[in-house]
C-alpha cells in the first residue's frame, strides 16, 4: 500500500498541472519509492486498519523523502497537536462560514477587489503596505493572502519533483493562516450590525481557503469533512 499511496498521489498532481498520467505496466515513468520504514511492529497492511486510509495517507505522504514515517495514535486525536486534524478542522470552518454568510444574505464569491476597513494597510493584491504600521487584521489578512496566493506554485513543485510532502506542508501552512485570520478579522457581523463589503471580502477569503483546501487534502487522497 504505501508505494501505491505514493505513485497514486504523484499521478494525482501531475494530472492537477495538465499532465497526462497513469499508474500502468511498462510505463515511460518509473518513480522509484525507496521507503524510509514504518515504526517498529508497523506493516503497511496493519497501518491503513489501525489508522485507517485518511490519516494513514496523511502518515506515508507528509514526510519528506528521507524522512521515517510516523504512525503513532497521535494521528487520530482531535487536538490542535494534529496536524491533519487541524487543516481539516479549517476546512471545516471555512465552509461554516460561508453556509452562515449564506444565511446573513452574504453574496458568494471572489469579488474584484478587496475592501476590508479593517486592513486598512493591505494594498489592492492583499499584501501589507510599507509605509505604514501593519494592523494585527492587515498582517493576518496579508498572511492568507500569501499562503493562497502560493499555492498554484506549490502544486506545480509538488508535481515536478514529485513530492507530495511539499502540498502536505502548504495545507497546514494555509490552515494555521486561515484560523488566524478567522480569528482576528471576525468574517461575520455581530448582533444587530449589517453585513458589509468587508465582510464580504473576508467571506470570500473563507471560501477561497475552504476551496485550496478541499483540493489538496483531495489530491493527496484524503478526504475533507465539512462537520467537525
Amino acid at each position: 500500500p504505501p508505494p501505491r499511496v505514493w505513485t497514486g498521489t504523484v499521478v494525482r498532481l501531475l494530472r492537477s498541472q495538465g499532465a497526462e498520467a497513469a499508474v500502468v505496466p511498462g510505463a515511460m515513468e518509473r518513480l522509484a519509492v525507496v521507503p524510509a520504514g514504518l515504526d517498529s511492529g508497523t506493516g503497511p497492511d496493519d497501518l491503513f486498519a489501525r489508522l485507517g486510509q485518511d490519516a494513514a495517507h496523511w502518515a506515508l505522504l507528509r514526510p519528506a523523502a528521507h524522512d521515517r514515517p510516523y504512525t503513532g495514535p497521535e494521528l487520530l486525536v482531535q487536538r490542535e497537536s494534529n496536524a491533519l486534524f487541524r487543516v481539516r478542522y479549517a476546512y471545516a470552518r471555512a465552509r461554516a462560514l460561508v453556509r452562515n454568510a449564506e444565511r446573513l444574505g452574504i453574496p458568494s464569491g471572489i469579488p474584484s477587489q478587496y475592501t476590508d476597513p479593517d486592513a486598512e494597510s493591505l494594498g489592492r493584491d492583499g499584501t501589507a503596505q510599507a509605509t505604514t504600521q501593519p494592523t494585527a487584521q492587515a498582517t493576518a489578512t496579508s498572511a492568507l493572502f500569501t499562503a493562497l496566493g502560493d499555492h498554484p506554485a506549490v502544486l506545480e513543485a509538488a508535481a515536478r519533483l514529485r513530492a507530495p510532502d511539499r502540498l502536505a506542508r502548504h495545507l497546514e501552512h494555509t490552515a494555521e493562516a486561515f484560523l488566524r485570520f478567522q480569528e482576528i478579522c471576525r468574517p461575520l457581523p455581530l448582533g444587530d450590525e449589517k453585513p458589509s463589503a468587508a465582510h464580504r471580502s473576508r467571506t470570500a477569503l473563507a471560501e477561497a481557503a475552504g476551496a485550496v483546501l478541499a483540493g489538496g487534502l483531495s489530491l493527496l487522497g484524503i478526504d475533507a469533512p465539512e462537520h467537525l
